[in-house]
C-alpha cells in the first residue's frame, strides 16, 4: 500500500510517496520531450515515455512502433518534458532556514533593510536572536557596507545577525558584537576580517572567518526547527523541478537527519552530500567510508573545502589587488599548507574533494594542491571539483583538463555579478571569468548549480543565464561577455547528465535513457527551441522521482 502525504505550500501541492511504492507500467504520451544521452552531445527528442518499477523503459517518437501501448496511459497535453533537474551546488538547510528568517534579498537600501528586520522582530517576539540574510550593498545607491548603528537605532533589544547574499559576510548589531567580545583590540582571524571605522571600532560587518566570532554565540538549532526547515526546502525544490541537489557542505546534524530520513523513506529528493571539511568529525566520517543507497536517494562520498571568500565582499583571493581596492588581494580561508594536507588526506581515503575557489589566486592554489596530491595518490578518477571556478587565470584554465577537474559553476552568478565584476577585476582579468565556453571547448565537464540560497533556487534562471548571459530585463544587449555563452543543449546537459557525472551517478541519473530512474519534469514552454529571453519565466507543472509524482501545480 502506498503512503501518500499531501502538503500545501504557497498554493501549490506537493505529493510525497514512499520510496517503496511501485507504480504499474505507465506511458506518458502527447508530450514534447528533450533528454541528453551518454552517447552523443546532441539532445534526443521524444513524444512518449514509458516507465515501470520506477525506471525508464523507453522513449520514442509518435508514428513509430510503440511496444508499450498496454501501459497505463497519461496524456501530457502537449507539455514539455525534461529529465529531473539537478542543482550541482546548493545548501538545503540554508534554504529552509532562509524561508524561516528575515529575507533581505533585493532590498534597495540599508534603511529599508532595517525596516524589514523591525517588521520580522515584531511578528516573531519569541525569537532569542533576529537572524536573516540576502542583503547586497552593491544594489544600494552608495554601495557601502552597512553599519551596526542602523540596527542599534531600530529599537530591537536582541542580538541581530544578517548574512550578506553570498554568505561570506554578516552584518550585526552592537549587542551581537558585545556577546562575541569584539572590540578595538580584537585581531582579525586567519582568513577573516573585521571591518572597522577610522577610529578602529568594529562597524558591524564581519567577513569570512571573522563571522564565527558571532555565529559561535548563537544557541544551537533545535532538531524540530531543523526538520521544519528541511521540509520547507524540499517542498520548494520539488516545485521548481529539482529532483537532486549536491548539498555543498553539511554538518553532523544534517548528515544524521539525511541518514535517518533515508532509512525510513522520507527523502523526497535525491541528495549528494558533501561533508564539511572544517568539521572536527572529518577523520571519523572518512574512516566510516562512503555511504551509498541502491535507490540513489543519498550518496555521501565527497568533502567540501574552502580556499577563499567571495567577490562581492572582496574576500575572493586574487593574484593582484582588487581594481577598486588596491590595498586588498582578498582572503585565503584555508592556509595553503593546510589545504594541501587536507586535499591529500581526503583523496587518500577515496573521497572526492570539492573546493570553493572564486578568485584566480585561490583557483591556482587549489589546482596546485590537486597536482601535488596526484603525485602520491591515484585520485584523478574521483572526479574532483572546483566549486565556482569563477575567476581563473588564462594560464590555469587548461589545467582543469589535464588534472581532470570538474568545473562546478553557477550560471546566475555571472548575470548577478556583471554590474560589479569589472569594478573588482578590471577588463583583463574578466577574460578568465565565468568562462564557460573556454572550459567546454577543451572538454572540461561543467556541473551547473545555483548556490541557493545565495541565488534563487531556480534552474530555469540558470538555464536562461547560461544561454543568454543576460538578466531578466534582457540586458546587456547580446549578453555580457557573450563569447562564453552555452548552447541550450550544453546548458541543459550541465543541469542534468553532466551534473550526475560530477556525482558519479551518470549511469542511473541525469537523462531519460532506458534503465535509468524515471525522474522527469513537465513544464509550460520549450526551453530548447523557444524564446530564449523567456526561459527564466518557465513554470513547472509536475515533478516525478523514480516514477512517482512528487509535485503537481494546482
Amino acid at each position: 500500500m502506498k503512503k501518500i502525504i499531501a502538503l500545501a505550500v504557497s498554493g501549490l501541492t506537493l505529493i510525497l510517496t514512499s520510496q517503496n511504492a511501485v507504480a504499474q507500467c505507465q506511458l506518458y504520451q502527447n508530450i514534447k520531450g528533450y533528454t541528453p544521452t551518454s552517447h552523443t552531445l546532441k539532445l534526443t527528442q521524444f513524444d512518449w515515455l514509458a516507465f515501470d518499477q520506477g525506471k525508464v523503459l523507453a522513449t520514442g517518437i509518435k508514428g513509430t512502433t510503440n511496444p508499450y501501448q498496454h501501459c497505463q496511459p497519461i496524456d501530457g497535453h502537449q507539455q514539455f518534458m525534461l529529465p529531473g533537474l539537478i542543482d550541482a551546488h546548493g545548501h538545503i538547510a540554508g534554504l529552509g532556514f532562509e524561508m524561516l528568517s528575515v529575507n533581505l534579498r533585493g532590498i534597495a537600501s540599508e534603511a529599508l533593510a532595517v525596516d524589514a528586520v523591525k517588521n520580522f522582530a515584531t511578528k516573531n517576539p519569541a525569537s532569542q536572536w533576529i537572524k536573516g540574510g540576502g542583503w547586497n550593498q552593491v544594489l544600494w545607491q552608495n554601495k557601502h557596507f552597512p553599519h551596526r548603528d542602523s540596527l542599534d537605532k531600530s529599537g530591537i533589544k536582541k542580538p541581530i545577525l544578517l548574512e550578506r547574499v553570498d554568505g561570506h559576510a554578516v552584518w550585526v548589531n552592537s549587542q551581537a558584537l558585545a556577546l562575541a567580545g569584539i572590540n578595538k583590540e580584537t585581531p582579525d582571524p586567519q582568513g577573516g576580517k573585521i571591518e572597522r571605522d577610522e577610529n578602529g571600532e568594529a562597524t558591524g560587518v564581519l567577513i569570512d572567518n571573522a563571522m564565527e566570532f558571532v555565529r559561535s554565540k548563537i544557541p544551537p538549532i533545535l532538531a524540530a526547527e531543523q526538520e521544519i526547515a528541511l521540509d520547507k526546502a524540499f517542498a520548494h525544490l520539488l516545485s521548481l523541478g529539482i529532483v537532486n541537489v549536491h548539498d555543498a557542505g553539511v554538518d553532523e546534524k544534517v548528515i544524521n537527519s539525511y541518514i535517518e530520513r533515508n532509512k525510513t523513506d522520507r527523502l523526497p529528493i535525491r541528495i549528494y552530500a558533501m561533508l564539511d571539511g572544517s568539521s572536527q568529525k572529518l577523520t571519523q566520517w572518512l574512516d566510516r567510508g562512503i555511504i551509498s543507497d541502491h535507490k540513489d536517494f543519498l550518496s555521501i562520498r565527497s568533502v567540501k573545502l574552502y580556499a577563499d571568500g567571495a567577490l562581492g565582499s572582496r574576500g575572493a583571493a586574487l593574484l593582484a589587488p582588487y581594481s577598486d581596492d588596491i590595498q586588498n588581494t582578498g582572503l585565503l580561508r584555508t592556509p595553503t599548507s593546510d589545504l594541501d594536507t587536507l586535499v591529500h588526506h581526503i583523496l587518500s581515503k577515496g573521497f572526492q574533494v570539492n573546493v570553493h575557489a572564486i578568485g584566480d589566486k585561490a583557483n591556482r592554489l587549489v589546482l596546485d594542491a590537486f597536482e601535488k596530491a596526484y603525485k602520491t595518490v591515484n585520485a584523478k578518477s574521483l572526479r574532483n571539483r572546483i566549486e565556482h571556478a569563477q575567476v581563473v587565470s588564462l594560464k590555469d584554465i587548461s589545467r582543469f583538463k589535464s588534472l581532470n577537474i570538474i568545473a562546478s559553476m553557477q550560471p546566475v552568478h555571472a548575470t548577478s555579478d556583471k554590474n560589479m565584476a569589472e569594478d573588482r577585476l578590471g577588463k583583463e582579468r574578466l577574460k578568465g571569468a565565468y568562462a564557460w565556453y573556454k572550459f567546454l571547448q577543451q572538454g572540461t565537464i561543467i556541473a551547473s548549480g545555483s548556490d541557493f540560497p545565495v541565488e534563487l533556487a531556480n534552474v530555469f534562471h540558470g538555464l536562461h543565464a547560461a544561454i543568454t548571459r543576460q538578466d531578466h530585463t534582457n540586458q546587456p544587449k547580446g549578453g555580457w561577455l557573450a563569447d562564453e555563452k552555452m548552447t541550450p543543449a550544453q546548458a541543459l546537459r550541465s543541469f542534468t547528465l553532466d551534473a550526475a557525472y560530477a556525482a558519479h551517478q551518470e549511469k542511473t541519473l541525469g537523462s531519460l535513457e532506458t534503465g535509468k530512474w524515471a525522474d522527469f519534469v513537465l513544464i509550460n514552454q520549450d526551453v530548447i527551441h523557444g524564446k530564449m529571453e523567456d526561459i527564466w519565466k518557465t513554470q513547472v507543472f509536475e515533478t516525478w522521482v523514480s516514477g512517482e509524482k512528487r509535485y503537481t501545480k494546482n
